[in-house]
C-alpha cells in the first residue's frame, strides 16, 4: 500500500490576501520600498537613473497641494483661536515655553547638520545645483512681503505664504462673526487638502523606491553610509534633547524629573510603538492630571502645545534642510540660513494635523530656497525609522509644558506614585 502523499499546505485566499495587505501601513511599504530601490539601484543601475521620473511625477503632485493647503490650516487655526483676549497670563507663559523649545530644537538640529556634515558624502542625482546668490539681509526682510498671495502662490514663495496667511488670520480672528464665513471656506479648503495629499502620498512607495534606485546608482555604498549616518545622527539629536533639554528645563523649574517619568513611561511607549501622538496624547493628559498638572493648566497648555511645541518634528526639519543641502553641494550663506531658520518656525506651526507634515513643510521650504526636491522622496526611505522616536520626544514635549507652566503658576505636585492601569496598545 503506497504512503500517503504530503499535503501542500493550502495558500490564503485572494480576500484573505487583500487583507493581509491592508494591513501594511504605508510607513511600512516605503520601508519595502526603500528595500527594493537599493537593491534595484545595485543591480540595474542605468535603468535606475531614469527611473527618476516616477520620484518627479510625485514631487510636482505635493508642490500643486502646498500653497491651498498652507492657505487653509493656517488661517483657520488663527482665526479659530477664538479671541486676542483669550491668551492672557498662562497663553504668554505657554508661548514663551513654546518658543523657549522650538527654538532650541530649531538650533539642536541644525547645528547637528553643520558639525557631523551626513550629507557630504552623497551625490544626488539632481540636473544642475542652484546657485546662491549673494542677498543683503534687507533684501531678505524685504522679499519675506508679498505684494500678492497669488503671485507668491503661482511662484511657490512659502516664506509669503505664509507671512500673508498669519496676517490675514489675525485679521479674521479680530473680525469675529462676519469673519464665520471665511473661517468655514479655509476649514473647508484645508480638510479638502488634506484628502488630496492622502491620494498623492499612495504614490509616496513607488516614488520613494525610484529614488533610492537613482541615488544608490549615482553614488553606491557612499549612498546606504550617508543615510546610516543621517539615521543615527538624527536619534542622537532627538534623544539630547529629550534628555538634556526638556530634562534640564524641567529640573529648572522644579518639576520632579523622577516622577515625571514614571507618568510619561507609558505615553512614550505608546508613541514610540505607534508612530501616532493622536494614539499616545489621551494616557498623556490622563497621566498628566494624576501627575498634579491642574485641568485649568493642562487643558489650555496641552491644546496649544498641539500646534506651537512640535519639538521632534522641529529637530527633523532643521537637520533634513542642513542634509540635502550637503548633499546636493549646495552652498548657504548666513543670510540664506537666516531666513531658512525664519521660515521653519513660521511653517512649522499649525500644521501638525497635516498627513506627512514634515514632508510637506519640506518641500515648500526647498521649492523657496532652491534646494533639490530629490532628496525628500530618498528621505522617505527611511522616516519610519526616524518617526518612532520624533513622535515619542513630541509627546514628552506636550507633557513637559504644561509641567512647567503649573510650577510657574505656584502649583505644587504630590510626592506619591499612583498606580497607573496598563494600555491596551492599539
Amino acid at each position: 500500500m503506497s504512503a500517503p502523499m504530503p499535503s501542500t499546505p493550502a495558500l490564503p485566499s485572494p480576500p484573505a490576501r487583500r487583507a493581509i495587505l491592508r494591513r501594511i501601513s504605508l510607513a511600512q511599504w516605503m520601508l519595502i520600498a526603500a528595500a527594493a530601490g537599493v537593491a534595484l539601484g545595485f543591480l540595474a543601475p542605468e535603468f535606475s537613473k531614469s527611473a527618476r521620473i516616477v520620484s518627479d511625477i510625485f514631487l510636482r503632485l505635493i508642490r500643486a497641494i502646498i500653497a491651498p493647503l498652507l492657505f487653509g490650516v493656517l488661517i483657520g487655526a488663527i482665526g479659530g483661536a477664538g479671541s486676542l483676549g483669550n491668551l492672557g497670563r498662562l497663553g504668554w507663559k505657554s508661548l514663551l515655553v513654546f518658543e523657549a523649545f522650538t527654538t532650541i530644537a530649531l538650533l539642536l538640529g541644525w547645528a547637528a547638520g553643520l558639525v557631523f556634515q551626513p550629507g557630504v558624502n552623497l551625490t544626488l542625482p539632481v540636473d544642475a545645483a542652484p546657485v546662491a546668490e549673494a542677498v543683503s539681509f534687507s533684501e531678505v526682510i524685504l522679499n519675506a512681503i508679498p505684494t500678492s498671495v497669488f503671485d507668491a502662490m503661482a511662484r511657490g514663495d512659502v516664506l509669503q505664504i505664509v507671512v500673508f496667511c498669519f496676517l490675514f488670520g489675525i485679521a479674521t480672528l479680530s473680525a469675529g462673526e462676519k469673519a464665520q464665513p471665511l473661517q468655514s471656506f479655509a476649514d473647508s479648503v484645508a480638510a479638502i487638502s488634506f484628502r488630496c495629499t492622502n491620494l498623492v502620498m499612495l504614490l509616496a512607495p513607488a516614488a520613494v523606491c525610484a529614488a533610492m534606485a537613482s541615488t544608490v546608482a549615482s553614488s553606491g555604498r557612499e549612498a546606504l553610509v550617508a543615510l546610516g549616518h543621517y539615521f543615527l545622527l538624527a536619534w542622537g539629536a532627538e534623544a539630547f534633547f529629550l534628555i538634556v533639554v526638556l530634562g534640564g528645563g524641567m529640573a529648572l523649574f522644579g518639576v520632579p524629573l523622577r516622577r515625571f517619568s514614571h507618568y510619561m513611561r507609558e505615553p512614550f511607549v505608546v508613541a514610540f510603538a505607534t508612530t501616532s501622538s493622536a494614539a499616545a496624547l489621551p494616557r498623556a493628559l490622563e497621566n498628566m492630571e494624576r501627575f498634579g498638572v491642574s485641568k485649568r493648566v493642562l487643558g489650555f497648555v496641552a491644546s496649544l502645545s498641539l500646534s506651537l511645541n512640535m519639538n521632534g518634528s522641529t529637530i527633523y526639519l532643521a537637520l533634513a534642510t542642513v542634509f540635502v543641502a550637503q548633499a546636493a553641494q549646495v552652498p548657504l550663506s548666513l543670510e540664506k540660513q537666516l531666513l531658512i531658520l525664519l521660515t521653519l518656525k513660521l511653517t512649522s506651526k499649525g500644521v501638525a494635523g497635516i498627513p506627512r507634515a514634515n514632508f510637506v513643510i519640506l518641500t515648500a521650504l526647498f521649492q523657496s530656497f532652491g534646494l533639490p526636491l530629490e532628496g525628500l522622496a530618498m528621505l522617505l526611505g527611511i522616516d519610519a525609522l526616524i518617526d518612532t522616536i520624533r513622535t515619542s520626544v513630541n509627546i514628552v514635549s506636550h507633557c513637559a509644558a504644561p509641567a512647567i507652566i503649573a510650577r510657574w503658576e505656584g502649583e505644587r505636585f504630590p510626592q506619591d506614585l499612583r498606580p497607573i492601569q496598563s494600555p491596551d496598545l492599539p
